[in-house]
């Protein structure tokens, strides 16, 4: 395990979009080194006591060993109580092993210690989110995008947008989502959220043209290739609808999309 490679800021940039989506989608990848910390505007911050416990956690974390990451979350805490990181950090891990009050705890902790830091406020408002605290989420996204040195305001945008939709919003998600593309064309996670929002609306050109955007820069997805199988169906391509189906069944073919395509056959 390359410790050195982990950075702290960049999975609370990526976190939500891992999980508040139908078929997970995932951004490419590039997020700021835990170095440029913009979470005070800017004001530098010192390397902490706890920080090095902090990138084992999200190590462990990330994967799958929960319980040693809680107890590098806990040691970090225990040697710099202030470290923000840290209670994020272990929020998300509370958060996941379904201890919600000890998540909000740690999370408003965070919040406590960088009031601004965005990446932590986009962490807290993906939380909400799920807790299904909608309005509640989008203030703190919007507090996410009042940094000027937020480094990718797109993944607050983003992970506003798909909340919107769980709210039944379609509009304002797309409105969040427009935006976040325009700030980054090249951002899979807002492509695939536009894809499936334009094909909800009936605008399947709109959807198909996302849709192949996303698929020149990401991996193929059971979800995606789902939706491209569906849109196809209705624009008439039979031979795109082949090609998508050939791809889920080779790809993924345990998958629940799988089983709708034979379902949908019959």
């Amino acid at each position: 395990m390359k410790i050195s490679q982990v950075s702290v800021l960049g999975l609370f940039a990526l976190l939500f979009l891992s999980g508040c989506q139908q078929g997970t989608v995932r951004p490419d990848g590039t997020s700021p080194d835990m170095t440029d910390n913009t979470g005070q505007f800017g004001k530098d911050r010192r390397t902490g006591a706890g920080d090095v416990y902090v990138k084992l956690a999200i190590a462990y974390m990330r994967e799958g060993h929960l319980d040693v990451a809680l107890k590098k979350a806990k040691q970090a805490l225990s040697v710099e109580p202030a470290n923000a990181e840290g209670h994020n950090v272990i929020a998300l891990l509370y958060e996941r092993l379904g201890e919600q009050d000890l998540a909000e705890n740690h999370f408003l902790q965070s919040i406590k210690i960088e009031s601004r830091n965005s990446y932590v406020l986009n962490a807290y408002a993906s939380f909400l989110c799920h807790q299904q605290r909608y309005e509640e989420a989008d203030k703190y996204f919007l507090r996410a995008l009042e940094n000027p040195l937020y480094k990718t305001p797109e993944v607050a945008l983003t992970n506003a947008g798909i909340c919107a939709a769980r709210d039944t919003n379609p509009q304002k998600a797309e409105e969040y989502l427009r935006r976040a593309l325009t700030i980054n064309p090249k951002f899979p996670s807002a492509l695939i959220q536009m894809a499936q929002i334009s094909f909800q609306q009936g605008e399947n050109l709109s959807s198909r043209a996302y849709l192949q955007r996303y698929l020149e820069l990401a991996k193929p997805t059971a979800a995606s290739l789902w939706l491209g199988i569906q849109n196809e169906r209705i624009l008439g391509d039979q031979n795109a609808v082949s090609s998508y189906a050939l791809m889920l069944k080779n790809n993924f073919p345990d998958s629940r999309e799988v089983l709708l395509l034979r379902d949908s056959k019959q």
